[in-house]
């Protein structure tokens, strides 16, 4: 079973966000929690926060053990951007863009993931007998 959460207009630039992803993915969400906890990055803490509130509501709503999590995706989208004006030197404006990040986590089982390997392989292989099996017909 996977879940999909979407944490929008979180007040960072998402080029800070995207500089932490890489090594999160890598992890299971609960050693990521331990990772960002001690990473001393303004994007760490709202990612931190992020992954909490996801596993928090996969242990209550789909009642899943915290070690049975894995990450499928983990996503960072540009949010709004809010633009303001400030005076320069000789009459000239200077442009202030504040930008905001959307985050999408999708969580999965690891062993619903492993069930869905297994039910592709024995797909493939009933396939492959069927052609082998219609060929051999065929020539007949």
């Amino acid at each position: 079973m996977e879940k999909t959460f979407y944490f929008k207009n979180l007040p960072i630039s998402p080029k800070k966000l995207r500089f932490i992803i890489p090594e999160v993915k890598k992890m299971s969400p609960i050693l990521s929690l331990d990772y960002l906890e001690y990473l001393p990055k303004k994007g760490a803490k709202i990612l931190k926060k992020a992954i909490k509130n996801a596993i928090d509501v996969m242990k209550s709503s789909l009642k899943i053990s915290e070690n049975e999590l894995k990450f499928k995706t983990l996503a960072i989208n540009e949010g709004r951007k809010l633009k303001r004006y400030r005076s320069g030197g000789r009459g000239t404006v200077k442009p202030i863009v504040r930008r905001f990040a959307h985050l999408k986590i999708v969580l999965t089982n690891k062993n619903d993931e492993l069930k869905q390997k297994k039910e592709k392989k024995l797909e493939e292989n009933l396939k492959s007998k069927k052609q082998k099996t219609l060929e051999i017909r065929k020539k007949s």
